[in-house]
């Protein structure tokens, strides 16, 4: 990208987003403006719904965490102001949410990086030209299909699952092995890297979960293949670069956007993942102890430690992505 258009990038303030809507001016015209208002008319339908019916729940939440909430039969509930009490109660009282967070937060550290190579690496073999390449991206979709709310919730309430899950474990502990285990044992007697080992054998014991949350990422990533023009890598055949420079010179550039897109994905899906521990323990204090006030202190930390996550990740991320458009 020429420095005149890497300005043009870094000079688009509030400004220019405010004239891309009032027609009349040079910047409404611009081919930048059109696509700005062609994606703002793509998600006006999420806006609208956000609108009407999600920012009364959330300030009507923000304002029971910061208050004791007491149920009155027939009447509804009251509350009684009472600062940053839940939040305090819920960091520094509760046994059980500081230790579930900091669980969940290192799994989904490891299954996230997990789930991003998975994916970018099963992309890039099915965008090639192979016979049954159709299918075989039909069946690396079915997670996707599989994961959903419904099919995951008779997937733990099967009876049929149950059986065979319960068989399954048993055959393991009658067998007196467990392949996992023992090849954790054998590297730390050897003494080699037992730390990123360890951390190897949590990816391979997680592929399942993996796996089940890498299908909308496998089709991001291949929809950006697929749009990389073939003419780059005639142009670096002729220059003589091998597959593998012309991989980290042409196609890991030309993705890395939806790296970005895929990071920011994976996060929101990871910490809203029904068997995540930190959500069952705010479903047991706001539906088992009734303190809905605790509950809401709670979804709001785990919500502002999702947002940290987020604004990690695309700190990190952005310093690397290439743009080739403007």
């Amino acid at each position: 990208m020429s420095k005149k258009k890497k300005n043009s990038r870094d000079s688009w303030g509030l400004r220019e987003s405010i004239l891309t809507f009032i027609p009349g001016n040079s910047t409404f015209s611009t081919m930048r403006s059109r696509q700005a208002r062609t994606g703002v008319l793509f998600i006006l339908p999420f806006i609208l719904g956000f609108v009407f019916f999600m920012v009364r729940p959330m300030i009507t939440s923000i304002i029971m965490s910061l208050s004791n909430v007491t149920l009155i039969p027939g009447k509804g509930y009251e509350m009684t102001f009472m600062g940053v009490r839940n939040y305090q109660n819920a960091l520094g009282v509760d046994p059980n949410y500081n230790q579930y967070l900091v669980e969940e937060i290192s799994r989904m550290g490891v299954n996230g990086i997990a789930t991003l190579v998975m994916s970018f690496v099963i992309a890039v073999i099915l965008n090639q030209n192979f016979k049954g390449r159709t299918l075989a991206r039909a069946i690396f979709f079915l997670p996707v299909i599989l994961s959903s709310g419904v099919l995951a919730g008779i997937e733990k309430q099967n009876e049929f699952y149950d059986m065979m899950a319960g068989m399954a474990e048993s055959v393991g502990k009658s067998s007196g092995v467990n392949i996992s285990a023992a090849l954790k044992d054998l590297l730390s007697l050897s003494g080699v890297a037992n730390s990123v080992f360890g951390l190897l054998f949590d990816m391979i014991d997680a592929i399942y979960e993996i796996v089940m949350a890498s299908g909308i990422q496998i089709i991001v990533f291949l929809s950006g293949l697929q749009a990389i023009s073939p003419s780059l890598y005639e142009a670096a055949d002729v220059e003589g670069c091998s597959a593998w420079e012309a991989f980290w010179k042409i196609t890991f550039p030309m993705v890395s956007p939806l790296l970005l897109v895929n990071t920011i994905y994976t996060i929101i899906d990871f910490f809203m993942k029904n068997d995540n521990r930190v959500m069952e323990r705010i479903n047991v204090v706001m539906y088992s102890n009734f303190d809905f006030g605790m509950a809401s202190a709670m979804s709001w930390i785990y919500f502002g430690v999702a947002l940290l996550f987020i604004g990690i990740s695309a700190f990190i991320i952005n310093r690397g992505v290439h743009y080739y458009e403007d």
